[in-house]
């Protein structure tokens, strides 16, 4: 049986495709979409641009043969099942969580012999391994469909987490990346009750679970937040950070967004400019090694130029050591997208050339500050290495891949 398996959009969505090709290789071979018998599918549907490529992707899944299978998942396919289930019989639109059953009753039903699913660490897998311990969005930020397409926020349990990590840390991970649509609001527990697991905790008993779980000579595997809210970054989080000697990286993705107040409240982001300086300069001081990345939407509708300067400045004070600049796109079935305000496209685009640019400008100041500093740093493929602040390093070729090693940048 040959599969292949399509992944757009975010990490979690990323993981997620992972878990799919290790279910399908315990039974079959991973091939080409023009050679497969059943193609995976997990769409994306974060902005009007995601849609279109998303639907791009599922016609030419169909095009690819005349006789594969095409199993249409993930947030685009939830938003819009009929659209996709109209494309071609040989659709089937499936839910997240049903993909797994789905993908056995397909195997069970072409009479591929049952096999327990590989774990996706190591050849044919990412370097750096993910999991998803959260799921969902409780927010509504006006921009965004995620919270429609995923759901209420849900969090899987702390053990179970514990049990997944530790068994990648003994099958030799050097680094296990946690996901979630809003991660820092991981929960194992009542939400009100005081002693229910939080991610500072649910990280504490990992570093515990797994500090042993390594070959003589090596490091123990370390962990990195993929992503998390600024309104998700308590006192527990920052203290483990400073205390964890990088076993949890000192790196975080913290989205910006906007750097004016006023667009900020409009895209109904639960802080204002000020918060979030405050946040940035509390963590770098109790964290002097950490690196921050971010994300940030250029030209909103209703962002002025004024307005676009404060977010210059504010990504400026930030010193994030990476930013991902977007262009805003309007996304149907947000508020955002409804707004007769719209910024005209070449604005936005100059917009963000500009933040892009400033990327670029301070990504190298931080390579610069950090220059002569020792780093563990993960060796991957393709002869770099990536260091606990998320620079790409020159890998020694005997250095084993996956393995964690002492770098200086």
């Amino acid at each position: 049986m040959n599969f292949a398996v399509v992944n757009l959009g975010c990490k979690v969505n990323r993981v997620e495709s992972d878990d799919a090709s290790a279910r399908l290789a315990a039974r079959g071979t991973e091939t080409a979409e023009a050679d497969a018998d059943l193609i995976v599918v997990n769409t994306c549907t974060v902005t009007g641009e995601a849609e279109k490529k998303t639907r791009k992707a599922v016609r030419r899944a169909l095009r690819a043969n005349d006789r594969a299978r095409v199993l249409v998942t993930g947030c685009a396919a939830a938003v819009d099942a009929a659209f996709y289930e109209a494309l071609d019989p040989r659709v089937r639109v499936v839910g997240k969580a049903r993909l797994a059953e789905e993908i056995e009753a397909w195997c069970d039903s072409e009479g591929v012999s049952a096999a327990p699913p590989l774990l996706p660490v190591g050849p044919g897998f990412r370097t750096r391994v993910g999991v998803k311990v959260q799921d969902g969005c409780d927010n509504a930020c006006t921009y965004c469909i995620v919270h429609v397409a995923r759901g209420r926020a849900t969090s899987r349990a702390a053990d179970d987490v514990v049990r997944e990590c530790a068994a990648y840390a003994r099958a030799g991970a050097g680094e296990i990346v946690l996901t979630g649509i809003n991660l820092g609001s991981y929960c194992d527990g009542a939400r009100r009750d005081p002693s229910a697991t939080r991610l500072a905790g649910l990280l504490r008993r990992l570093l515990d679970a797994t500090a042993d779980l390594h070959a003589p000579g090596a490091f123990p595997v370390r962990f990195r937040i993929s992503s998390i809210e600024p309104r998700d970054v308590d006192d527990a989080l920052v203290d483990l950070l400073a205390a964890a000697d990088g076993r949890v990286c000192r790196h975080l993705h913290l989205p910006l967004q906007a750097g004016s107040s006023k667009v900020l409240r409009e895209m109904a982001r639960p802080y204002d400019a000020d918060r979030f300086r405050a946040l940035v300069e509390r963590l770098y001081a109790a964290v002097p090694g950490l690196a921050l990345s971010t994300d940030v939407i250029a030209g909103f509708p209703g962002e002025t130029d004024a307005e676009f300067q404060e977010t210059l400045e504010l990504a400026r004070a930030c010193r994030f050591a990476k930013m991902h600049a977007f262009p805003y796109s309007r996304r149907a079935g947000t508020p955002a997208a409804e707004r007769p305000d719209q910024v005209p496209p070449d604005i936005k685009a100059a917009r963000a050339a500009a933040l892009r640019a400033l990327g670029d400008e301070l990504r190298a100041a931080e390579r610069a500050r950090r220059a002569g500093t020792v780093e563990l740093a993960l060796v991957e493929e393709g002869g770099v290495a990536m260091s606990e602040s998320y620079f790409e390093l020159a890998a020694s070729a005997d250095a084993p891949i996956g393995s964690l090693v002492r770098m200086t940048l």
